[in-house]
């Protein structure tokens, strides 16, 4: 299975088990609908992979804060997003 569709795999079953909100989510499978235009993203989709399934709504924000929260993920989709946007100004 290629990167992009353990990405698909990844948030789909993130969606389900980790409670991953849609306009995450949307933008992840976006990714993974367009994986021509993203080919020298390989780092960022492994920490992708790595990410999701310790997706936690709530996460860094207890006693222990551990997890990945929101803010982490969007992060990490706006760094993929922006490599992107790069590739199509050049």
């Amino acid at each position: 299975m290629d990167r992009f569709a353990e990405l698909r795999e990844a948030t789909l079953r993130a969606q389900v088990e980790c409670d991953l909100p849609d306009f995450l989510a949307e933008r992840l499978l976006a990714v993974t609908d367009s994986p021509e235009s993203y080919p020298d993203a390989e780092s960022e989709i492994q920490a992708l992979l790595e990410m999701l399934p310790l997706y936690d709504t709530y996460g860094q924000t207890g006693y222990i804060g551990m997890g990945v929260s929101n803010g982490i993920l969007e992060g990490a989709i706006r760094r993929l997003e922006k490599k992107r946007q790069a590739k199509k100004e050049k």
